[in-house]
């Protein structure tokens, strides 16, 4: 798998919300997508999905343009809801099973149970927390090469979050690419192996996350402070398929 990001704009009357970003993505490694509310991450997964188009520049999939064919091979969890209120947990893995080839009915079922969540909870009496869980476990029931998690750990306990993490990192195939945006980055940088930083719809920072962390002499967590703090001299730095 491999996705390029070539110089892609996303534009909103004024407002500029991704802004000529460039970015590459390979097999096998988790990305964390790191910045507060407001830096662009959640746009840059839209258009990567194709919901939304770039007003400017190209998103590449296995060399090609975006389309259908490429799209049925990105799965994607997004912050909105998106259950209907009469569905119980069953029958939300019976909807994606429609929709998706690569759905794997035994693993969500799997999920749902690592997870403390009943296949016969209904889908309106969810804590946002419940919710957020079945939202993962439908996911990463699909056996796509590219996992995209929009902010996967908004609204859980710290207990959950762990229950959040083990099932990622247990259910994940080698070959899988997953990308994770996230504020809460202490608990990313325990996972991801390359981390980049948004600000304002650009990447100012990217790279291995072993890397930046020896080459900066700080953690994830302390560079998130440092450049969304205000003391940070804007440096791109390019490593591990990160650009």
């Amino acid at each position: 798998m491999r996705l390029e990001c070539k110089n892609v704009t996303k534009q909103y009357f004024t407002t500029t919300a991704v802004d000529h970003l460039n970015l590459n993505l390979e097999a096998g490694k988790i990305y964390g997508l790191l910045g507060p509310n407001g830096s662009g991450k959640s746009t840059l997964m839209k258009m990567i999905t194709g919901l939304i188009k770039p007003s400017a520049g190209e998103i590449l999939f296995e060399g090609a343009p975006l389309s259908w064919r490429s799209r049925a091979d990105i799965a994607y969890m997004p912050t909105e809801p998106y259950f209907f209120s009469y569905m119980n947990l069953g029958d939300a893995g019976a909807y994606y099973q429609d929709f998706f080839d690569d759905f794997s009915m035994e693993t969500y079922l799997e999920l749902l149970t690592e997870m403390e969540l009943n296949v016969n909870l209904k889908c309106r009496e969810l804590s946002s927390g419940m919710a957020a869980k079945a939202k993962i476990a439908l996911a990463m029931a699909r056996k796509s090469p590219l996992l995209m998690l929009d902010e996967p750990l908004n609204g859980i306990d710290l207990i959950a979050r762990d229950h959040i993490i083990n099932a990622i990192i247990g259910h994940l195939s080698p070959d899988t690419t997953v990308l994770l945006s996230s504020h809460l980055v202490e608990e990313m940088e325990r996972i991801i192996d390359e981390a980049i930083f948004m600000k304002d719809g650009q990447v100012v920072l990217a790279g291995s996350a072993e890397t930046l962390r020896e080459e900066r002499g700080k953690s994830l967590a302390d560079l998130y402070r440092q450049i969304y703090g205000g003391n940070f001299e804007t440096t791109e730095v390019t490593t591990g398929g990160v650009k």
